[in-house]
């Protein structure tokens, strides 16, 4: 395999600055949650941003970055423009070690961003503008290397755009010819809210395996408790990957359940892509033969590092960290 996992997401710059309450409710930014913006918001909460550091980001690209950390081998789609930020981005994948090969826009909105607001007790919340990661088209989907990938890894919030859901079809499909694995990152509980019906279907009809937190799982199962919702899982014969925070996560498969506790973090300094980096170490378990608990640990171990700084990838190198835990054993 020429790849562990190909990723399907948006294609963001990140843009971080400390906030508190005060600063949200003077700017109308709902906290905790991701909410989509256009340009003009964009241009104006950059301004109102005190100290703002850039990175390249999105979602399942930070996923991404984080596979590489742990050692293995990625391929990222999707959509930046040509101009600066499209090639701060792209510079950004590639000395991340990753693959990009998605043709640049050279027409259109700007290279997209996602605005964050971090507040003192380390929640993060986002303001995104897609620009160019909105216009992803069927065109961009390369079929010879989603074959060459063992994982096929969905950013939920690319629901949001009508045209990335038609790229995903031909991903979904071009992947399954090729018997590779399918999952699903639900991203978000209101991207959940939005497109219930639809990630259910995904989960019926397409997927080996789903990552989500507690509301999350909750919201697609419109469930009140955590254990209503695996209760809801019974059945299906995917792969849950559950995080819960502090109480670490739950792997469920068939009848086959693991709870696996949280690292231990000094402080937590920035919650901005804790779910990127658990997937990350989920996925880079999984691609290597490891069984679920330890792909759990992997999961927790990535997100307890990314929880003690800012920003949304990791700040050291992740298979170091895990060998020095002893995780890296088959």
């Amino acid at each position: 395999m020429a790849y562990h996992v190909a990723a399907i997401g948006h294609a963001l710059v990140d843009v971080l600055a400390s906030a508190d309450d005060a600063f949200l409710l003077e700017h109308n930014i709902a906290k905790g949650v991701m909410t989509m913006i256009d340009e003009y918001r964009a241009s104006t909460l950059y301004a109102a941003f005190a100290a703002p550091q850039e990175a390249a980001g999105g979602s399942a690209a930070n996923t991404l970055a984080g596979l590489v950390s742990f050692g293995g081998k990625g391929y990222f789609i999707g959509k930046v423009k040509d101009d600066r930020l499209g090639t701060s981005f792209a510079d950004s994948m590639a000395a991340s070690g990753l693959t990009f090969a998605t043709t640049r826009a050279t027409s259109g909105p700007q290279t997209g961003c996602c605005l964050i607001a971090v507040t003192p007790e380390g929640e993060r919340s986002m303001n995104t503008f897609l620009g160019a990661a909105s216009t992803l088209h069927t065109a961009d989907i390369d079929e010879k290397a989603l074959g060459e990938s063992q994982v096929l890894y969905i950013e939920g919030y690319m629901w949001d755009v009508p045209n990335a859901k038609a790229a995903i079809g031909k991903a979904i499909a071009a992947s399954k010819r090729a018997g590779k694995k399918i999952a699903l990152t639900l991203s978000d509980p209101f991207c959940v809210g939005r497109y219930r019906e639809e990630f259910l279907g995904l989960l019926k009809n397409d997927l080996d395996l789903v990552f989500a937190n507690e509301e999350e799982i909750k919201a697609l199962f419109e469930v009140s408790d955590f254990d209503a919702a695996l209760q809801a899982l019974e059945g299906w014969k995917g792969i849950a990957a559950l995080t819960r925070s502090e109480k670490g996560c739950v792997v469920k498969h068939g009848n086959e359940l693991h709870l696996v506790d949280a690292y231990p973090v000094k402080k937590v300094i920035d919650t901005t892509g804790a779910g990127d980096q658990f997937a990350a170490g989920f996925l880079y378990g999984l691609t290597h033969g490891m069984n679920l608990a330890d792909c759990g640990r992997l999961g927790c171990l990535g997100a307890s590092e990314c929880i003690a700084h800012y920003g949304a990838r990791p700040e050291v190198n992740l298979r170091e960290l895990a060998a020095k835990a002893n995780l890296l054993r088959q």
